[in-house]
């Protein structure tokens, strides 16, 4: 949860101790639960809670970020969003930083309800729509939290907002990342990283050199790695120049689907597929210093 000290610089820390910047999503569809849980119970809750918390153990020996996505948890309504809390304090208990995906981005006075929301369930940072403007950011920063706000995401359909030009010539999504950029200079870290960072997909790196230009202290959350098709050397290109280690590298490489649902191999529980598949993902990133 939230301290004195930047988020930055303990995400920073928590990805040197790792020895690798993977961030692993936990998104529980219950269409995808492991057939060794589903013999256990018929309760979607129970189910949920349980993978979450395999989820947690399987990958805590090899990464130092998860982030569990609300969506996947609320759809349970109140019961959901209890067992979104467990997972975080899982998370905290095992050592782990939490970035809760939930995309807010709506004005300040709202805003404001939603940062104290997610301070209340524990989480370290948000990610953030950052598309009503500064004050749809500002709220997360004041109460103390790490912040990802979108600036070139992995999903195909973005091209049709975020490659669109403005009359100075500059992309939407490189106007958004200069507002990230100014907006991020108040939180900079001892690490040199800013407290305010974007999301950049993995698939996308062919603007990856021009919005680093744009964001050198932000570290960038990157989706897209695995199922999404993106891979380690698209990631190459979002890394910050001259970084002396990996935790001052800038990115923060999360996947999802092809860890936590990874194919058991024969006489492998679905937690040994977890981590071993985490542990590879890691050790490929572990390339980028």
């Amino acid at each position: 949860m939230p301290t004195d000290s930047h988020f930055s610089d303990r995400l920073a820390s928590a990805i040197d101790d790792a020895g690798s910047p993977i961030c692993v999503g936990i998104d529980p569809m219950l269409e995808r639960l492991p057939e060794a849980l589903r013999s256990l119970t018929d309760d979607p809750a129970e189910l949920v809670a349980a993978f979450c918390m395999g989820v947690i153990d399987a990958v805590a020996d090899h990464a130092g970020v998860v982030k569990p996505q609300s969506a996947c948890f609320e759809r349970l309504g109140s019961i959901g969003v209890g067992i979104l809390e467990l997972t975080i304090a899982k998370a905290h208990e095992r050592g782990l930083l939490v970035v809760l995906d939930a995309k807010r981005g709506d004005i300040g006075s709202t805003a404001r309800h939603y940062a104290a929301g997610a301070i209340g369930i524990g989480a370290d940072s948000i990610t953030l729509n950052p598309y009503m403007g500064r004050s749809a950011i500002e709220p997360f920063l004041d109460a103390g939290l790490g912040a990802f706000a979108l600036a070139r995401t992995s999903n195909p359909d973005s091209d049709e907002i975020q490659s669109a030009r403005l009359k100075n010539g500059s992309t939407i999504g490189e106007h958004i990342a200069s507002i990230i950029s100014d907006l991020g200079s108040a939180h900079i870290g001892a690490r040199g990283l800013s407290d305010l960072g974007a999301v950049v997909g993995a698939t996308k790196s062919a603007d990856g050199a021009r919005l680093r230009a744009i964001m050198p202290d932000q570290v960038f959350l990157v989706p897209g790695v695995g199922a999404q098709g993106g891979t380690v050397e698209d990631v190459r290109s979002l890394t910050r120049p001259g970084a002396s280690s990996v935790g001052e590298l800038g990115v923060l490489v999360n996947s999802s689907r092809s860890v936590i649902y990874a194919e058991p191999a024969p006489r492998e529980t679905w937690t040994d597929a977890i981590s071993r598949s985490a542990a590879a993902l890691a050790g490929e990133l572990r390339s980028l210093i």
